[in-house]
């Protein structure tokens, strides 16, 4: 009986310390910010991913940038799409570089010059200044 209990204390010991609960582990903010997107949940998405992104996680830049392309819980901005897309791929994002590639094809060369200077306002803003 003995070892019963102490094997049960110790099983649930291992658990608590992989963030588990009731057999179910916790997600970090990318796992939450992604299922809600996959629900549609863009508003709440968009929250995630942005302070991700501005904390300088690339994929999150890269997907705050598809979401700004696309009008997903932000308005549709290609200023803003071709920022963030093009601070992940500095990242080395490649799904970001070939986003980026569409967006810049939409975009004239004002709109570029625009979202260029956005990118280092934000960038030298240490992203504080990022959405405007």
């Amino acid at each position: 009986m003995r070892k019963l209990v102490l094997g049960s204390l110790v099983a649930a010991a291992v658990g608590v310390s992989l963030g588990m609960i009731g057999g179910a582990a916790f997600a970090g903010p990318w796992e939450d910010g992604m299922a809600a997107y996959n629900r549609g949940d863009y508003v709440p998405a968009v929250q995630v991913f942005r302070g991700m992104a501005k904390a300088g996680n690339a994929k999150a830049q890269m997907m705050l940038g598809s979401m700004y392309q696309r009008g997903q819980g932000v308005a549709k901005s290609s200023a803003h799409a071709f920022m963030w897309l093009t601070l992940a791929a500095s990242r080395g994002d490649a799904k970001a570089k070939a986003e980026l590639k569409a967006v810049s094809a939409t975009m004239t060369a004002e709109d570029l010059s625009h979202a260029r200077a956005m990118m280092q306002t934000c960038e030298a803003s240490d992203y504080r200044n990022c959405e405007y």
